[in-house]
């Protein structure tokens, strides 16, 4: 488990999936002034550069943040926000590092909103601390962030985040995601609850959306599952494909902001002829 690091996979397409969802989530909850908490279950660094060897390994930020990074004008409200919060994060210059979700939070939450950090590598802990440890209200911690639900929920003031994004290198990672979710909605029934998941020729991968659907059966304001497929398979069958987002108590705004987005990651992410999205959403 120790062993992956993001900075290979930094600004792919889903790293865009993921942060677009976050970032709006985010915005809809800064819309009341009560103070929330976010809960991020794998931090990782918190920042990423793009010049390094790792992210150079593979170049996946290529065919990911680039083609948006690119675009001058047009794109949707939501996706042109979540652009120009990568512009920020270099300072309005190049493209030279990537924000991970801690990035993204430290932009978008408010002074008095709280930011619990979980990570396990040391390397990305250190990193993670020196970056957000002075924060007011944050915590950063390296200890086991699925362990953390149980203290984290429910939070204060009773508004509540939680990202969960696992490697998912550890086919117990899938099964603890779903123990993670039912935890969680026990605990707070109202949390939003964001889990990303990879699309991979698995059929623990295959198997955990509808495991999600589920689990989210105690959520009082449903689900959304939004899925984004870029690329095919190697040919030895392996590799990701796509990713997806299964959000628990949506914002009501979300599916409609996403439904924008979609066909524009398609046609500026899409690797093949058959790339496409997905979104569902169950509202109760």
């Amino acid at each position: 488990m120790l062993a992956y690091r993001h900075a290979f996979h930094a600004g792919n397409h889903a790293d865009v999936l993921k942060h677009l969802v976050l970032a709006q989530v985010l915005r809809y909850m800064n819309e009341k002034d009560k103070p929330y908490t976010l809960v991020d279950t794998h931090a990782g660094a918190g920042g990423y550069s793009l010049q390094g060897r790792y992210a150079h390994k593979k170049d996946e930020f290529e065919t990911g943040i680039r083609p948006l990074w690119n675009e001058a004008s047009g794109l949707p409200a939501p996706l042109a926000d979540y652009v120009q919060l990568v512009r920020d994060f270099n300072d309005g210059g190049k493209l030279v590092q990537y924000p991970g979700s801690p990035a993204i939070a430290q932009r978008l939450l408010r002074e008095t909103d709280r930011l619990r950090l979980y990570e396990l590598h040391p390397t990305d802990f250190r990193i993670l601390e020196s970056f957000l440890a002075t924060r007011p209200h944050t915590q950063v911690d390296m200890s086991d962030g699925f362990a953390a639900i149980t203290r984290e929920l429910p939070p204060p003031s009773r508004r509540g985040v939680l990202l969960i994004d696992p490697s998912y290198e550890l086919k117990t990672d899938y099964g603890k995601v779903v123990h993670a979710v039912r935890d969680a909605l026990q605990r707070f029934a109202q949390c939003v609850i964001l889990v990303w998941y990879p699309q991979l020729q698995l059929v623990e991968a295959a198997q955990l959306p509808k495991r999600l659907t589920a689990a989210a059966a105690a959520a009082p304001k449903g689900w959304l599952n939004v899925s984004l497929s870029v690329a095919e398979s190697g040919p030895d069958g392996f590799g990701m494909t796509g990713s997806g987002m299964f959000v628990i108590n949506p914002p009501w705004t979300l599916h409609d902001d996403l439904a924008q987005c979609l066909p524009v990651l398609v046609n500026k992410l899409g690797q093949y002829d058959g790339a496409r999205f997905s979104i569902e959403q169950q509202a109760v």
